[in-house]
């Protein structure tokens, strides 16, 4: 069908429309409730595509805001593709798999250890909606934390995060294993264009990945990119694109998987191919498959081919977060709650308002600090310091200073000491002090 008649026939569907039976939620509030992120707890609307085949409704609400090239956090997107969670919460996608990881730390040979640690990377990327949602916009200052308490060998693991800058918007995160001595400091900076029937969200930052235990063996490690295809005609669906790189500056290794995006006419959605490097640039192996179903990786000095991962044999471990009586007003799931209640209901008109509503109240507080001739200064991260060369890229890192080589009850306690993670801590009058003021004393 052509473009033309699709504009002839685009309809938005009406609240009523979008009702469906749910079972029902557990009150969040409950300060019992120390269960998962809120998709945990209620049927996964993450799953459902809210327009029809043909895309008429997502066409209808944003084809006269749309140009090509366009910075698409300029414009306002329908919530019905909206994700129940906030882009702080989604990151902790990478971590869901932890064992491999822990195996990887485990692993005395330390190209064996490289290929774990690779496959540990690749493993989480198909952990994701199955239908087209773009997670929300994190607002300048906003905080999510959250723990795993049923790691392998009843390990646990914490995560911490904030939204360090909002033009552009920068995420930055921490996540730490203290028993095993495995940290890993990040950021994702995902910058958004409209390219016609399609919009990319090209992922620039990096993770780096220490590993205590190892003399603080390093992994760098960047993202590919994310487009959205059939936004004007044709079917809506996402794909991962371009390179991604894991390296070891210590070892020398390191991994180049490109992720194939489908051509218009040949090819095939969702592919990889990469390559395992020395040193010396020898390769070593090729990887190949599906980054969502099985990637094989074949040894090129023996012939021999392998799966390397297959999705459907991994469990993942979902994190848990405080109960949201305990948390502060801009820990993202008390700040986007009326707004995810909302999209959990499919009632996008209240989602739409309750979203505005949070967006209207940063505006507020922007203007206020122009205003008042103040800059906004990260509570949790603060900003790499020029001679600081080996963390440049990060741009931010968590203010406390965190010695892998201490031991896992020490480690735990200075990490209390940023903000509460667990139910039940409480915040000190030192949190809402601006981190590079905090680092000094740390």
């Amino acid at each position: 069908m052509g473009l033309t008649s699709k504009l002839d026939k685009l309809k938005l569907k009406s609240s009523s429309d979008e009702k469906v039976d749910k079972p029902a939620k557990m009150d969040n509030n409950s300060s019992t409730n120390t269960n998962t992120s809120s998709n945990s707890i209620e049927d996964n609307t993450d799953d459902i595509d809210e327009l029809d085949n043909e895309g008429q409704s997502i066409l209808m609400g944003i084809i006269s805001q749309l140009r090509p090239g366009m910075d698409l956090t300029k414009i306002t997107l329908p919530t019905f593709i909206l994700e129940k969670k906030s882009m702080l919460e989604r990151i902790t996608n990478f971590f869901q798999i932890p064992g491999i990881l822990l195996e990887a730390n485990d692993e005395d040979d330390e190209l064996k250890r490289f290929l774990l640690m690779v496959k540990w990377y690749l493993a989480s990327w198909h952990i994701a909606p199955k239908a087209v949602k773009k997670p929300l916009n994190p607002v300048l200052g906003e905080v999510f934390t959250c723990y795993w308490d049923n790691l392998p060998e009843d390990k646990k693991a914490y995560y911490i995060s904030e939204q360090t800058s909002h033009h552009p918007p920068k995420s930055s995160y921490f996540y730490l294993i203290p028993e095993s001595k495995i940290r890993v400091d990040g950021i994702v900076i995902p910058k958004s264009k409209f390219l016609g029937n399609s919009s990319a969200a090209m992922m620039e930052g990096w993770g780096h990945v220490t590993l205590g235990e190892r003399d603080n063996e390093l992994y760098l490690m960047n993202q590919p990119n994310v487009y959205c295809r059939g936004i004007l005609f044709g079917k809506l669906r996402y794909e991962l694109g371009d390179h991604m790189y894991v390296k070891c500056p210590t070892t020398g290794y390191e991994a180049d998987i490109e992720f194939k995006t489908k051509g218009f006419i040949s090819g095939t959605y969702d592919a990889i191919e990469g390559t395992i490097k020395n040193k010396d640039g020898d390769l070593l192996y090729n990887i190949s498959g599906k980054w969502n179903d099985v990637m094989e990786i074949k040894d090129t000095k023996t012939g021999k081919k392998e799966v390397f991962f297959d999705v459907k044999s991994c469990t993942k471990s979902k994190p848990q977060v405080k109960p949201l009586d305990e948390q502060w007003d801009f820990e993202s799931q008390k700040l986007w709650k009326d707004t995810i209640d909302a999209l959990s209901d499919r009632n996008h008109e209240l989602a739409t308002a309750a979203k505005s509503k949070v967006e209207d109240s940063q505006r507020q507080l922007a203007k206020k600090r122009v205003e008042d001739g103040v800059s906004f200064h990260p509570r949790l991260f603060h900003e790499v310091n020029d001679d600081d060369k080996l963390n440049q890229d990060l741009e931010y890192l968590l203010y406390k200073h965190l010695d892998l080589s201490d031991d896992a009850e020490t480690l735990e306690q200075k990490l209390f000491q940023v903000l509460p993670i667990l139910p039940g801590q409480e915040f000190d009058d030192k949190f809402h002090i601006p981190a590079f003021k905090k680092k000094s004393s740390s």
